[in-house]
């Protein structure tokens, strides 16, 4: 279960995505009239886009390392897990998360092939228009990155559980990833649903699936 590793990495993902949305949240108003319409429609512009950058760098983690932990979540999940259980809510979103991560997968390898175009068609001119394009990914990005910071703490709950389950030893490592989680909270949202506790007693091997 290497997928395990990743854990960490990934609810820091969530709470950093949750941050850069709340960081904006708490300004955003300043920018708007009672309306809610900008009346600083530069600084309103620039404080998206900041919001948006720093996002994206955590969906970029996602796309690091949540394949595989997605992969393996999959393979570990037993059918019952799925029906009732600690995780079975968990479980039920990993085909969103899924969608999610190949959506976002997409747009990062049309970045990809914009900066190749760019460098192959008219050499130097990523330079003039890598800020612009650059820029439009990021704002194209937010809709997966506040998917993933909505979703994604099921997945880290549900590896960490089936990690937990396999080996008991790994639950005081996988407590790093449930403080990262708690560190994050956002009132739209509200306080994250607390993570479930390994059985006492791993349960016997069951050969892996896929859903």
């Amino acid at each position: 279960m290497a997928w395990r590793r990743h854990i960490p990495a990934l609810a820091s993902a969530v709470a950093g995505i949750r941050q850069a949305s709340d960081a904006w949240d708490a300004i955003s108003d300043s920018f708007c009239d009672e309306d809610g319409w900008p009346v600083d429609e530069q600084g309103y512009e620039d404080g998206r886009v900041k919001r948006d950058a720093e996002a994206w760098k955590h969906v970029e983690v996602f796309l690091a390392h949540g394949p595989e932990v997605l992969a393996g979540v999959r393979a570990a999940a037993r059918g019952a897990d799925y029906v009732k259980g600690p995780i079975s809510e968990d479980l039920c979103q990993l085909r969103g998360i899924g969608t999610t991560l190949e959506r976002a997968g997409q747009l990062q390898r049309e970045w990809d092939q914009i900066m190749h175009l760019m460098d192959a068609s008219l050499p130097g001119s990523r330079k003039l228009y890598e800020s612009q394009a650059e820029e439009d990914r990021n704002s194209d990005g937010w809709h997966y990155a506040d998917e993933l910071s909505i979703h994604g703490p099921a997945l880290v709950r549900a590896t960490a559980f089936l990690a937990c389950r396999a080996d008991p030893k790994q639950s005081s490592r996988t407590e790093q990833a449930h403080v990262a989680l708690a560190r994050s909270t956002s009132g739209r949202r509200g306080p994250l649903p607390a993570s479930p506790r390994a059985p006492p007693t791993p349960g016997p091997p069951v050969p892996g699936r896929s859903r």
